[in-house]
């Protein structure tokens, strides 16, 4: 690997997390010996590369700080196109549509060398393939659970049982072939699964739920939601 390459790997890597990464861990990965990354954290600060650290307590990229938009690897063009296939075959419409438009932006903006990898990339995702029908605004759900605003939801379980509750919503899990929308439900006083093509209706509420949704969105990743749905 040329040094100009590791270098900006060095930044990508510290970027990824903000915990502290020793020059072992950062060594490792890079497949190169602790004393270069030594060496190159050095020129990097001289560069004015916000990291903060020291040998033996790990390293840290300060925020605020970014790398030019084009500074892609064909890695990450990749990993990008293929996740957009992904959303492009499997998301909502509207997410479908960003999916596609940001495969053509991609192909706009890297240099001409690197197209190919957008263009014909090495890895495809399976298209849609018995997908079930949303019967819910995605897009106002996503703007909700944004805006960290109640749902009332109209929904009718897998045993055709209806019923009327208020949600805080938190997050949308897109499967294979259904969509889960993750939240709080008030009824239940629990955080609850609900399947997006069994919802009937749907009241978009201006209240907002009186938790910060970075803290109700920590609890529910600790009940493990996704893992262990529960019924409605």
């Amino acid at each position: 690997m040329r040094r100009a390459d590791r270098l900006f790997q060095i930044i990508q890597v510290l970027r990824r997390t903000r915990q502290p990464l020793t020059a072992d861990a950062i060594a490792e990965e890079l497949e190169t010996s602790k004393r270069t990354i030594y060496r190159d954290i050095a020129t990097l600060i001289g560069q004015r590369i916000p990291i903060r650290g020291e040998a033996g307590m790990g390293y840290v990229l300060e925020r605020g700080f970014d790398l030019p938009p084009l500074m892609l690897t064909p890695d990450e063009i990749e990993a990008a196109v293929l996740g957009a296939q992904w959303v492009a075959g499997h998301a909502d419409p509207a997410l479908a549509r960003a999916a596609e438009d940001l495969i053509a932006k991609i192909a706009d903006t890297v240099p001409e060398r690197l197209r190919p990898f957008v263009l014909e990339p090495a890895s495809r995702a399976r298209p849609d393939w018995r997908r079930e029908p949303d019967r819910i605004d995605m897009a106002k759900t996503r703007a909700h659970i944004h805006a960290g605003k109640k749902i009332t939801l109209h929904y009718r379980d897998e045993q055709g049982r209806e019923s009327h509750r208020t949600i805080w919503p938190i997050a949308v899990g897109y499967l294979e072939a259904v969509r889960l929308l993750a939240a709080w439900c008030e009824l239940r006083s629990d955080f609850r699964s609900f399947r997006t093509d069994r919802v009937i209706g749907a009241d978009y509420l201006d209240e907002k739920y009186p938790e910060r949704r970075e803290a109700l969105r920590n609890k529910w990743r600790k009940s493990l939601v996704w893992e262990l749905p529960k019924e409605p």
